[in-house]
């Protein structure tokens, strides 16, 4: 894909915006060779942190990270088994979720709090990105619903953002409103196709309520919900091109990789596009059983992840943690490349990165695997690994960013109660 580059801007340009991005990996970390031993900005680069540091790629991202060790988010504890869809639903809300395959009950994550504080000034509000769809009812984790192991994003207590995955679909979204080489008609034609999809689904969901129960009809008007919000946007028009296009675009994706790497290419083109400050990306929905056979790595990745305490297992853990640092480091890199004022787009960032659990064997919530990339426009100071001995919630880390963005929040989640310290020195 060709470099984006943005529309040159008044003689005295406004400071550039903050964009906030929030990077879920699954099924947690093998924490033995996550964890820098020593802290502050000496600390080594371990096996999994590798890619942030990498001479022969040209990568060197770790004066743009901070790594932090001792945050816990206890509202994620399930009732019994179920850490996955606790922890997931958690991810971003902190917030602890009844067992119940169809009376999902969360309350709005973070990134919504931003959204709903900032996301006027851009055409879409928020984007929710993923790999994979996810079912938004049913059993997906020991008799919790599968909206909690399938989306991170929630606008309120009852419902989740559903994630777009396809390339080309986001970038159609995205861009075919400014598309230099589409006329009106080819315009008209593709937004009118997309928009019949929806109204199929829509009319089959709406047929489908009259011959269900009260329960049943409440899960699918959440799920009507998340279409409509699909179908405002993909009507609303994007009238303000602020950067120019890529030469060309394609969506296909031969393997997993691949599609990776067009997401991340779609997430920072909607950044350096201001087509949205406000991103979650689930690189896979919650216990995911994807086989890495093609790094190396034999067997589902769910699996491997309860170790046993089997070398065997810490080593394939290490290979698939550390290629999911690459994917992770790629992000980082190309917004960094990315010039904006007087720094990098990175530079204006708020770049989150955590797990539903720490380790997969013991599924627990403390001391979880937590990166915060990026400047935030001075707000932060990266380059060091900081260590929290009072174990507090990573609700705090949340009230932090919303105050980053000028949002003052009082609390957050169900423990969340004033700002983590020691973000910036």
């Amino acid at each position: 894909m060709a470099p984006v580059a943005r529309r040159a801007r008044g003689a005295d340009p406004e400071p550039p915006p903050l964009r906030a991005l929030f990077y879920y990996l699954p099924n947690g970390i093998h924490m033995q060779s996550w964890t820098p031993a020593t802290e502050g900005p000496g600390y080594e680069i371990t096996p999994i942190l590798s890619p942030l540091v990498d001479p022969q790629a040209m990568v060197d991202l770790k004066g743009d990270v901070m790594v932090l060790t001792g945050l816990q988010n206890l509202p994620a504890k399930p009732e019994g088994p179920g850490d996955h869809a606790g922890g997931t639903s958690a991810f971003l809300t902190c917030t602890h979720v009844t067992k119940s395959e169809t009376d999902i009950n969360n309350d709005i994550s973070i990134d919504q709090v931003l959204a709903n504080a900032i996301g006027e000034a851009t055409p879409h509000r928020s984007l929710q990105f993923g790999t994979a769809n996810g079912a938004t009812m049913g059993n997906c984790d020991s008799g919790y619903s599968c909206a909690y192991t399938s989306n991170i994003s929630w606008a309120d207590s009852k419902t989740p953002l559903p994630k777009l995955y396809d390339p080309q679909v986001i970038f159609d979204l995205l861009f075919s409103g400014f598309d230099p080489a589409a006329t009106a008609e080819e315009l008209a034609k593709r937004r009118a196709n997309r928009l019949s999809v929806i109204d199929y689904a829509t009319d089959q969901v709406e047929t489908l309520q009259t011959k269900l129960g009260k329960t049943d009809r409440d899960k699918l008007d959440q799920y009507l919900t998340g279409l409509r919000d699909l179908e405002k946007r993909l009507t609303a028009e994007n009238t303000e091109a602020v950067c120019e296009l890529p030469a060309m675009f394609s969506g296909a994706y031969p393997d997993f990789t691949t599609h990776v790497d067009l997401m991340t290419e779609l997430m920072v083109l909607a950044f350096q596009c201001d087509q949205t400050r406000v991103i979650t990306f689930m690189l896979e929905n919650a216990g995911s059983y994807r086989d890495y056979s093609f790094i190396g790595a034999q067997g589902s990745h769910h699996e491997i992840s309860h170790h046993m305490d089997n070398p065997d297992n810490f080593a394939k853990l290490e290979i698939i943690d550390r290629w999911e640092m690459v994917q992770f480091a790629k992000l980082l890199q190309k917004l960094k490349a990315s010039p904006e004022g007087d720094g990098t787009l990175l530079d204006n960032c708020v770049v989150f990165l955590s797990s539903e659990i720490s380790d997969g064997n013991a599924h627990n919530h403390n001391n979880l695997p937590v990166l915060l990339a990026g400047r935030a426009g001075g707000q932060l100071t990266p380059g060091r690994h900081v260590k929290y001995g009072e174990t507090p919630p990573l609700s705090n880390l949340f009230i932090s960013i919303a105050e980053m963005f000028g949002v003052p929040v009082d609390g957050f989640g169900d423990d969340g109660v004033g700002p983590l310290p020691n973000l910036k020195v």
